[in-house]
């Protein structure tokens, strides 16, 4: 239905990571304190169109958990913080942007959790402006930076206030076995980013307003009985103003160790194995590896877009962190909802 709600050609718009399940928090504060465990601190870092020279270069870091968090009760709040740096051009041009999340964790049955959020937070905007160029410095062979640029524009930094909210829904049964338990899951989450429409005030008399983003995601989990291999299908959609685009795609992981009820050792090790498709974009390959409460991630987006012609298919790296407390304890976190 997103989809279908969604067709249209695909533009530039906010900033984007490939390891959709390393950034839950970039998708809906809904998700903030949202998951299994009581402690969560994901790094992320990313760099993208190295062809062109100046490549966009993202930084991300988001901590959240949960307060007065028990199996006896059935709300909770969750409380977190992101923080990211984007930063590209010759210009440098720079974001730095933290919100504060907050939301609200409502157990509906065993089986199902409702959450909201909200986020809110300050955005720094700047830039080298000095190092911009422009067509009238071309003297017929190259760009003299020491001739008029015949520009009468003065940019400056600023800053503005940023708003989000979101709403998150999951749905999961466990079957309790004496190696393993064996889960299947799916979370469908919303967020709407920039609420507010903060003026992007680069210039005197500035008065274009930064769009709403919005975003929709289904993630889902799968464990095969009896086996040691999980699937984790996922599809998110981000829509501002008039551009769109959509991630979709899996992993195939693989348990290389599992503990168990009768020695108390709870330690789960896997590796994983993925490919997504970002629409009109890329193919991206990822590649996880967790353990216990620790996980290391990376992905490789091989550019498939008309840009090609000068990436040469390379479009960008990513690398995750991860720390997650208790999510290593697979009978007391994976119910911990329950």
């Amino acid at each position: 239905m997103l989809f279908i709600a969604f067709t249209g050609s695909v533009k530039a718009q906010d900033i984007h990571f490939s390891q959709v399940f390393e950034t839950p928090l970039f998708l809906s504060p809904a998700n903030t304190g949202f998951f299994n465990g009581y402690f969560r601190a994901i790094a992320n870092y990313r760099s993208q169109w190295s062809a062109m020279g100046k490549p966009y270069q993202t930084i991300g870091l988001s901590l959240d958990g949960g307060l007065f968090k028990s199996k006896k009760r059935k709300a909770f709040v969750g409380l977190g913080l992101t923080v990211f740096n984007d930063k590209a051009g010759a210009a440098g041009l720079s974001k730095t942007t933290a919100l504060l999340n907050v939301s609200g964790i409502l157990k509906l049955s065993k089986r199902s959790v409702f959450s909201v959020g909200l986020a809110g937070g300050a955005d720094l905007t700047n830039g080298n402006y000095s190092k911009l160029t422009y067509a009238n410095q071309f003297d017929g062979n190259t760009i003299d930076p020491a001739k008029a640029s015949g520009e009468n524009v003065v940019y400056r930094q600023f800053t503005t206030t940023d708003i989000a909210a979101g709403m998150a829904y999951e749905y999961s049964t466990v079957k309790v076995d004496q190696d393993h338990d064996d889960m299947k899951s799916f979370k469908i989450s919303f967020g709407a980013f920039h609420l507010n429409k903060p003026i992007q005030d680069y210039g005197a008399g500035s008065s274009y307003r930064l769009p709403v983003k919005y975003v929709g995601a289904l993630t889902t989990l799968y464990d095969f009985e009896d086996t040691k291999f999980t699937v984790t299908p996922a599809f998110v959609i981000q829509k501002q103003a008039q551009a769109w685009e959509y991630v979709t795609g899996s992993y195939l992981k693989y348990r290389t160790g599992t503990g168990t009820k009768v020695t108390g050792q709870k330690t789960v090790n896997a590796i994983g194995l993925g490919l997504f498709y970002r629409s009109n974009d890329a193919f991206i390959t990822k590649l996880v590896y967790e353990m216990g409460d620790y996980a290391i991630g990376m992905a490789y987006d091989f550019n498939v877009s008309g840009y090609r012609s000068a990436t040469k298919y390379m479009g960008g790296f990513e690398v995750s962190l991860r720390y997650n407390n208790l999510a290593s304890s697979l009978f007391d976190a994976r119910s911990e909802f329950k």
